[in-house]
């Protein structure tokens, strides 16, 4: 299992993952081999002395009429006593969307809607409830997670990446990609402006957008967007909580393979940069959540040690979290 999104609903803490298994797919640069088709849960009374209790499949992907396939990350948020399940998978077209299903209980099992949110795309959704009420959610992914067809970008399309280095000179071009035909790739220049992932407001029903999905901004120290050459830029992996009044958004940047962070002022941002959370793990992905449960905090995410460095074959990890005086957060070492 991997990706997981760990929350505490009624005193008792529950991670939702992915599902890996070994499906015979070919390996690609757009994550063809993680062929992911159900989620579990998992629940823990004491984190760290008790072993998970597995529910089984709480959805599985031949129940959701609108998809055919990569069940990829996911998330679960609470709302008057329900229990929403936010998803990403991919439609018979072969685009990723997101999805809603909705369980009575935090270990469900999950009904699923007809049809995807509308006006949905891309992967990794974090469902985020403010104090408030108000639920949010952070969603996007570059490369096979599709994002970059859907931002406003500087590139240009080329199969040969030589002719975009004639065109910016010896500086080597951001790779973002596959284009919307799936032949060309999209490029970036590397002082340009990285690609922002998404955030939107729920609908009061959690079942649509509330409003136009908008722009998750990362700034430096200096008050400019981090570029898309920048080794901690965004990449995919969103997640969201709250320590001390201060939004912390926290994100993996892909083929630097680092987990890192930044902070805001507001559930939109923008967010100014602050760290790394994690050092690359074993395995091509990384991918975590963080959470409070009985006055500790955590951060939850997988490797590849099990599976002896198989990146479709992952398994989850959990270490304590903490925060120095200054609200910023000290770097976890794997182990």
């Amino acid at each position: 299992m991997a990706d997981p999104s760990a929350n505490v609903f009624n005193g008792k803490l529950y991670i939702y993952p992915s599902h890996d298994w070994e499906a015979g797919a070919a390996f690609d640069d757009d994550g063809g081999h993680f062929q992911m088709k159900d989620y579990h849960v998992l629940s823990f009374d004491d984190v760290e002395n008790d072993a998970a209790t597995d529910y089984g499949v709480i959805l599985d992907v031949k129940n959701v009429a609108w998809a055919e396939k990569q069940m990829w990350d996911n998330d679960v948020v609470e709302k008057d006593g329900k229990y929403f399940l936010i998803f990403s998978a991919k439609d018979y077209n072969g685009v990723f969307h997101l999805g809603v299903a909705v369980a009575d209980k935090p270990e469900g099992p999950f009904i699923p809607e007809e049809q995807p949110i509308r006006s949905s795309c891309s992967i990794d959704p974090c469902a985020f409830k403010d104090d408030d009420g108000q639920i949010y959610v952070y969603f996007g992914g570059l490369w096979g997670g599709q994002l970059q067809w859907y931002r406003p970008i500087d590139h240009i399309k080329s199969e040969k990446p030589a002719e975009y280095h004639n065109v910016i000179g010896s500086a080597p071009s951001v790779d973002l990609g596959p284009a919307p035909d799936r032949k060309t790739q999209l490029f970036a220049y590397p002082d340009a402006p990285a690609l922002p992932s998404f955030v939107v407001r729920m609908s009061d029903d959690v079942m649509q957008f509330a409003e136009a999905p908008r722009a998750v901004v990362i700034l430096d120290k200096d008050g400019q967007p981090l570029k898309a050459g920048d080794p901690h830029r965004f990449f995919e992996a969103s997640w969201m909580h709250k320590y001390q009044g201060k939004y912390y958004f926290s994100y993996s940047t892909g083929d630097s393979h680092l987990l890192c962070y930044a902070i805001g002022d507001n559930p939109y941002g923008p967010f100014t940069y602050q760290g790394v959370i994690l050092d690359p793990v074993v395995g091509w992905t990384t991918h975590h959540s963080i959470v409070e449960y009985k006055g500790q905090w955590y951060l939850f995410y997988h490797d590849c040690v099990p599976s002896n460095d198989i990146t479709h074959l992952r398994s989850l990890k959990v270490q304590r979290l903490f925060y120095n005086e200054d609200g910023t957060i000290q770097k976890v070492i794997n182990e």
